[in-house]
């Protein structure tokens, strides 16, 4: 019986099935029921007392091998993939996973609109410093912006920080480029805000400044006026409230009526018919001066908005959060967008 296990198992060790069906053979043959092996067991029997244990070990190695490279075999089958020959993988797949953002769809959608005016898009670092994102802004020493409970400064002297808006891009557009300048400043900004449905210490602007000679307020209305009217409708109102921002003079809030309720009052516009929707003004001299532009030959107007209130006032969404959650239930149903 040694002979005939060693045989066996020499047989078993050399076995290499090339399809299913020679494995299924394989177990009918050596692991079934009325196989090789279970035979050898009905055999063992007859053995002799003081062989049984030699012959016990053996046989016990023999079966444990043999449904190991069973299994070992059957593994390998089951994670073949298996394709068929009259597919063609060229063809286009039926359904596409996955959809953009409507953040970005919100921000290609407004940069579309003041390109179509003439505007470039221009971008710049997410680490700035302080002359870019404050002092070039006419910003005083003492405002609330430069305090570390606004704003997440990465170092102090010299100061470097993440920074609070995109008007460090129009800054350093200024600088690097002369009169007529028309660039649009989309991005990421940092402010350190407690996160709330309202609010949240990441979000993306979108800045705009125009710098050229005799530019007044009444272009800056008469662009915004376009914006709103391709952006929102036709039958959108808008209002200009007087406002102060350190970097323009004059400075103005834009309203429009409430794309809700239509303007008869809601929860969302608190009932007065009425959203903000960016703030905006004409250059202030002293701007134009940081940046070796003659504020006497040239004027210019800037303006911003929030990527996340625009959106929220298209889709109608009224928790600032979801949009950075990542939850799937929520991105869905962008899909088609």
């Amino acid at each position: 019986m040694i002979e005939k296990i060693a045989q066996i198992l020499e047989e078993i060790n050399s076995f290499k099935a090339d399809s299913k069906e020679a494995l299924e053979n394989y177990r009918v043959k050596y692991i079934s029921k009325k196989g090789v092996i279970p035979a050898l067991f009905a055999d063992f029997k007859q053995v002799a007392p003081e062989m049984r244990k030699e012959l016990g070990i053996k046989l016990n190695e023999l079966k444990n091998r043999a449904q190991e490279i069973f299994d070992e075999q059957m593994l390998g089958f089951e994670n073949q993939t298996t394709v068929s020959n009259d597919m063609d993988l060229t063809l286009p797949v039926d359904s596409m996973k996955g959809a953009r953002h409507p953040l970005s769809i919100v921000r290609e959608e407004i940069n579309n609109i003041f390109e179509r005016l003439g505007f470039v898009i221009s971008e710049g670092p997410e680490i700035e410093d302080d002359f870019h994102c404050f002092t070039a802004l006419n910003f005083p020493p003492d405002h609330p912006a430069r305090d570390m409970q606004d704003t997440f400064f990465i170092s102090k002297n010299p100061d470097v920080l993440l920074r609070t808006h995109t008007s460090s891009v129009q800054v350093r557009a200024m600088e690097q480029g002369e009169p007529p300048i028309r660039i649009i400043a989309p991005g990421r900004v940092f402010r350190n805000e407690a996160i709330s449905a309202r609010a949240h210490c990441i979000f993306h602007q979108i800045e705009g400044l125009y710098i050229d000679k005799d530019v007044s307020f009444a272009d800056l209305k008469q662009t915004l006026f376009h914006f709103v009217k391709e952006y929102f409708g036709e039958e959108t109102k808008v209002r200009f409230r007087p406002s102060y921002f350190p970097f323009t003079e004059t400075s103005a809030e834009m309203d429009i009526s409430c794309n809700i309720c239509g303007g008869k009052g809601c929860n969302i516009c608190k009932h007065t018919g009425w959203l903000e929707i960016l703030g905006c003004g004409i250059c202030d001299p002293n701007i134009l001066k940081a940046c070796n532009i003659d504020p006497e030959v040239y004027t210019g107007f800037a303006f911003g908005m929030g990527v996340e209130r625009i959106a929220m006032l298209k889709y109608q969404v009224n928790d600032l959060r979801l949009y950075f959650e990542n939850d799937v239930r929520f991105l869905q149903q962008f899909e088609k967008a």
